[in-house]
């Protein structure tokens, strides 16, 4: 469950998460700064990255979305680099106003892996900003859990902002990455992660395959 929070200021910003100036100012702060952490990862994918995403987005009229995953925010906010701070605050002040979303339900996962796995795509073909090139967001994923081995055709690269997660690549074994790795899944080629202790916030872009389609799982998934 979500934290206490005062019940009548949620309902309004609620009804209020898909019109405004502040709730728009809100989604343009959010870009603004998911740009400036990609912008200073010293790594040609990223670079390459960037220069073919269109950043002039136009924005998209989603309803507001909360998840069971965003009772980690504040630990997250605790744990985060340094460069993803200013990132990880405005996710943190204004998580009822944003459309999170799962691509999997009961039936392919457990609710205790649902209640802590959950991801905003910020720009996209079903995200805050309209993109049909690519799209781009954030996963979160709570302590003790598995993503297990999966694949979808779209290239991903992954940021992860918060350390001590593992991660696997096709046959190799789980490796901790530290935040500010990237991590890069070419096209169809399986992966997993694992969290540890603390949760995980990770940045993540696909590109170069269907944008919105559900991975094809190929490991157990933990119970």
């Amino acid at each position: 469950m979500m934290p206490p929070r005062n019940q009548k200021r949620r309902a309004a910003v609620v009804r209020q998460a898909t019109s405004g100036p502040d709730v728009q100012t809100i989604f343009d702060d959010l870009l603004a700064a998911f740009r400036t952490v990609l912008s200073g990862m010293d790594s040609w994918l990223v670079r390459d990255a960037i220069d073919r995403i269109e950043w002039q987005m136009s924005p998209r009229t989603l309803e507001a979305k909360t998840l069971p995953c965003l009772r980690h925010l504040d630990e997250i906010n605790e744990i985060a680099a340094d460069f993803a701070r200013p990132l990880v605050a405005l996710l943190c002040e204004h998580p009822d106003v944003l459309c999170w979303g799962q691509t999997y339900t009961e039936k392919d996962f457990s609710k205790a892996f649902l209640d802590n796995y959950g991801w905003l795509e910020l720009f996209g073909t079903r995200g805050h900003f309209v993109n049909e090139d690519a799209a781009a967001g954030l996963l979160i994923l709570g302590p003790r859990i598995l993503y297990p081995d999966h694949h979808h055709l779209a290239e991903e690269i992954y940021v992860p902002l918060t350390g001590g997660a593992f991660w696997r690549m096709g046959e190799g074994p789980f490796t901790m990455r530290d935040a500010g790795e990237v991590v890069h899944h070419r096209s169809n080629v399986n992966h997993a992660m694992r969290t540890g202790d603390r949760p995980l916030l990770a940045l993540y872009i696909w590109r170069g395959g269907p944008l919105a389609a559900k991975s094809t799982l190929t490991g157990e998934p933990a119970q």
